[in-house]
């Protein structure tokens, strides 16, 4: 039976599928019609045409349905696509091993991360292992704080690793999670604001200063009103929202604004003498730093050596899981 099966595999399937087939879905689910997809892959529209159609006898179903808007993946289309992406990788990888094993010195490696960790210590990353390998193309990738965003990036193969904290929409039981370091969120100030020098603060003592806070209904906004509301406290009124951290980092320095920012920020690249941490007690423990991976996706060596310098430059902040 399982010979039978292996026949029927290699004659119906497995010496008729292409790769340019394949290449070909993915540009008209990308494009939502043929005659883009035909555009963009400067080919006819005939030649597109008919690899879906030969695709779609192949496997026996329907890859495509058309709408007003052009064509869309049916659900047999989205599974297949799903797999065409793991698919392409892989070869993607190889070729990128063979040229790693060609020249151990270079290679590329695509981080996808948050603009506050790209700015911090992903910087620090890169710029110690450019030092020892100079010939190495680091892409990262920061798009926005979404975290359906960033676990797609992944789960489409468009970066190698995500650098993040864990939470449930991104780390679960199809990835591996590699602790980096502890880093929970702190309240800070410009470096000349009176309240630096207070030994002691809580958030209601706080409420009527002025305060520069990211949008309500972002990713990481809607975690700093739970902080709040976890101490009893409405938002405070914020004399400026800004989902940029370095904009609210420029007004902190000014000695006026408050913000609530990732500790790890305040220490990486180097210690930022002009904002300092409130001596403020928040109620709520952010989750730690750390690397995921997909787990039936093994990194390319320049990964690797990306990781491992990641945990390199992590030692002074690690501490022990609980």
């Amino acid at each position: 039976m399982l010979r039978e099966k292996l026949v029927r595999w290699n004659d119906r399937i497995g010496r008729r599928i292409k790769l340019s087939d394949l290449h070909i879905l993915l540009a008209v689910a990308q494009s939502g019609s043929m005659a883009k997809a035909a555009i963009k892959l400067a080919v006819s529209h005939p030649v597109v045409s008919r690899s879906i159609s030969d695709l779609e006898h192949t496997l026996g179903v329907q890859l495509l349905e058309r709408n007003p808007r052009g064509v869309e993946l049916t659900e047999f289309g989205k599974a297949m696509l799903n797999r065409s992406h793991a698919a392409f990788d892989e070869l993607r990888q190889g070729v990128k091993d063979i040229e790693f094993l060609s020249d151990p010195t270079s290679g590329e490696v695509r981080i996808g991360t948050t603009p506050p960790l790209a700015a911090s210590f992903v910087s620090v990353i890169i710029d110690r292992l450019s030092r020892s390998y100079p010939r190495i193309v680091f892409q990262v990738l920061t798009e926005g704080e979404s975290h359906q965003t960033q676990r797609a990036a992944l789960n489409e193969r468009r970066v190698d690793l995500l650098m993040v904290r864990p939470w449930p929409d991104i780390a679960d039981s199809q990835t591996s999670f590699e602790f980096l370091f502890d880093s929970p969120y702190v309240v800070a100030a410009g470096s000349n604001n009176p309240l630096v020098r207070r030994r002691r603060l809580t958030l209601a003592q706080l409420m009527d200063e002025p305060w520069a806070l990211p949008a309500p209904d972002r990713a990481f906004g809607t975690f700093v009103v739970e902080v709040f509301r976890a101490s009893g406290l409405d938002l405070p009124h914020a004399t400026v929202v800004a989902t940029d951290l370095e904009m609210r980092a420029n007004l902190m320095r000014t000695g006026r604004y408050l913000s609530v920012v990732p500790q790890f920020w305040l220490q990486y690249p180097e210690r930022d003498l002009l904002v300092r941490k409130l001596p403020v007690e928040l109620p709520i423990t952010a989750a730690p730093i750390g690397i995921v991976t997909l787990k039936n996706r093994r990194p390319s060596p320049v990964a690797q050596l990306f990781m491992q310098c990641a945990h390199e430059v992590a030692k002074p902040l690690a501490k022990k899981k609980p």
